[in-house]
């Protein structure tokens, strides 16, 4: 099977897991065009895309605007079979007030039971998301929901490293 690394508005960095479970792994990251101004089509487009491009079963890896984005492409993809399951970290509230111009757009949040297996990985500290809502956005997608603790957005500045925890979850499903 494949493993696609679905990154959050502006990409992951250098030390973000995803990052480092491509250069470990050999993950596919799903390439947006533009990871500044993302547009939530145009992203579910590239993962329908990159996913019909292989004929294996695939498991998701989404970080942030990430779990967004699979939440919409699966609310609207005719393809969904071709996804095992899909690790969820760290999804943002995209209903707060205090979020930059960039992703407003992604408002609201898709809410469809997800139609594969699915974990949600939220912190207890996220800035971006309330553990309520994530447990929320998990009730309603149909997901698992695992607590990372206090660890800030489950990126690089969270210190998880190659993350062998969130490893362990995605094998999981």
């Amino acid at each position: 099977r494949s493993i696609l690394l679905l990154p959050g508005w502006l990409d992951s960095g250098a030390g973000h897991w995803q990052t480092r479970w491509e250069a470990a792994h050999g993950f596919q990251r799903v390439q947006q065009d533009d990871w500044q101004w993302p547009k939530r089509g145009d992203w579910m487009m590239r993962l329908e895309e990159t996913l019909l491009a292989d004929e294996r079963p695939a498991l998701l890896a989404a970080h942030s605007l990430g779990c967004l984005l699979v939440a919409a492409w699966a609310a609207h993809s005719q393809h969904t079979h071709r996804v095992q399951g899909a690790l969820l970290v760290a999804p943002p509230d995209v209903a707060r007030d205090d979020l930059p111009p960039q992703v407003t757009t992604w408002r609201p949040v898709p809410l469809p039971r997800l139609p594969f297996a699915s974990t949600v990985v939220f912190s207890q500290d996220d800035p971006y998301c309330a553990p309520e809502r994530a447990a929320a956005f998990a009730q309603a997608w149909g997901s698992g929901l695992v607590s990372a603790g206090p660890r800030g957005h489950l990126n690089a500045e969270s210190g998880l490293g190659d993350w062998l925890e969130g490893l362990a979850l995605l094998h999981a499903l």
